[in-house]
């Protein structure tokens, strides 16, 4: 079977994390929608094993977690009466934990916003951790449960609830309203309050909806697939821990978490592709 050039799949690849969608990456690259495709579904399940195999063992001391809304397909409104009951379409939540010191991204989960998604995701953060942290979340109340049952007390943990002003309808529409107040709860430890916070992940929803064009608000740029979007957010994660320079920390995140020595390059995305 013919093979793309090695230049030719690093070019798809950093359009695909620069935020272009697989028909503009296929216009400027001149290949064809299913070689992108493609390229992106091994490039999704390398990056995957990659950050499990990787991402382990972490010292980190304070998690800051959130979710952030998506579709596929179509919104719950305008999915088929007959396709409503596959599980995979319609509006889809993809759950984040972020160290707020390295700013890497620990685990995701896609899923709905329901009591199994946050037992998986809670889970997976804990496996992933080598000591006791400081855990802060938004106010939603399916967090606990599983909080307590993983982490077994080994956490200080607290709750962050935003209470936000009023807009015009154009606002409403359009931006998010002006918070007016903000409401910390401690649920179980000794969290410090003044690191009782969900900024840098609510920051990170940004990123994301920069990065991954199936995010961007207002469009026709969504997933067409639940797995192909799985794909592209493994694919996001590995480049913005390993291969993307933090401003502020100027090392990537996965370097001042003491898990690399050096920027990852695209091509060594393409390798873990190859050796998969």
């Amino acid at each position: 079977m013919n093979q793309l050039p090695l230049e030719k799949r690093v070019q798809i690849l950093t359009l695909l994390v620069e935020g272009n969608s697989l028909r503009s990456t296929s216009r400027i690259t001149g290949c064809s929608i299913n070689t992108v495709t493609k390229l992106l579904i091994d490039a999704g399940k390398a990056c995957q094993k990659f950050h499990d195999d990787t991402v382990i063992n972490l010292k980190t001391t304070k998690v800051q977690c959130d979710e952030i809304w998506s579709f596929v397909y179509a919104k719950n409104k305008n999915v088929p009466e007959e396709m409503r009951d596959n599980g995979k379409l319609g509006h889809v939540w993809t759950w984040t934990a972020m160290d707020a010191d390295s700013k890497l991204i620990i685990s995701w989960l896609v899923g709905n916003r329901e009591n199994e998604t946050a037992m998986a995701f809670i889970k997976d953060v804990a496996y992933r951790l080598s000591n006791r942290v400081q855990l802060t979340t938004d106010k939603m109340r399916r967090y606990i449960p599983p909080v307590k049952e993983f982490f077994k007390g080994n956490v200080d943990f607290a709750q962050v609830t935003k209470i936000y002003g009023f807009n015009t309808m154009q606002e409403i529409r359009y931006s998010t309203p002006k918070c007016i107040e903000i409401q910390k709860k401690i649920i179980t430890g000794q969290p410090d309050e003044k690191h009782i916070s969900t900024s840098y992940i609510e920051r990170q929803n940004l990123t994301m909806r920069m990065h991954m064009r199936r995010f961007t608000r207002l469009t026709n740029a969504f997933s067409k697939k639940i797995e192909n979007h799985c794909y592209a957010i493994a694919i996001h994660f590995v480049y913005y821990n390993f291969c993307k320079v933090h401003k502020t920390l100027k090392v990537t995140p996965a370097m001042e978490a003491g898990l690399a020595l050096r920027p990852l390059a695209i091509e060594g995305i393409v390798e873990l592709v190859e050796s998969n």
